[in-house]
């Protein structure tokens, strides 16, 4: 249950990211994918994440404090074209010295599209994730944009393309920040996270 969620910082760079023992829980995916009204449906603070008409906004690593206990981290968004190049190097940069070098970053959950076909840069992104170690879970967004069945066979469309290079899948969600789905099955599996970390005796 997330009972308080607070801004904590902006970082333009991985050194300047809170340096305390909680962990961090973050979430990536590709420009206008629906990541910032999740951050706002999972933590029912309505303004908590800016969510913005026009694509590729986020450009900074930002942390908000979970009940005192913990991190949500909303990363930059990647893959929108009309960024300049040097800007989408940028957003690179951020990106990869986030998800593979902070020691902080316990958990990364990507967030997919639920009305696309598998996009490429999903799915290198997530390749990446598996050559590095990264643990990860999937959430499938806008899903009250689809009917039941075309949910269904987009979902099992995405599992059968990473299962081309995967031996197994990695946990995956359903989520729609317009009627609040996913939200109870997403904020249990991060407690679980959570908990174990607890029990590990991890600072």
């Amino acid at each position: 249950m997330i009972t308080k969620a607070v801004f904590k910082c902006s970082s333009e760079r991985i050194s300047q990211v809170p340096k305390d023992s909680l962990p961090d829980i973050a979430f990536i995916g590709r420009s206008n994918v629906g990541k910032s009204s999740l951050i706002n449906m999972l933590t029912q603070h309505k303004g908590l994440a800016k969510v913005s008409a026009t694509p590729g906004k986020t450009r900074l690593i930002n942390h908000f404090t979970i009940n005192n206990s913990w991190y949500l981290v909303d990363l930059p968004g990647y893959g929108y074209a009309r960024t300049s190049k040097s800007t989408r190097s940028g957003f690179a940069k951020i990106i990869t010295d986030y998800v593979f070098k902070c020691e902080k970053m316990h958990f990364l959950f990507v967030l997919i599209d639920s009305r696309l076909e598998p996009q490429r840069i999903d799915l290198e992104f997530i390749e990446q994730l598996g050559v590095h170690g990264v643990p990860f879970g999937i959430i499938f967004t806008k899903a009250d944009k689809l009917s039941k069945a075309q949910l269904t066979r987009s979902v099992s469309t995405f599992q059968q393309t990473l299962l081309e290079q995967w031996e197994s899948l990695p946990p995956m969600f359903v989520s729609s920040s317009e009627r609040g789905t996913g939200r109870d099955e997403i904020i249990e599996y991060i407690e679980g996270i959570l908990k174990n970390f607890n029990m590990n005796g991890e600072q």
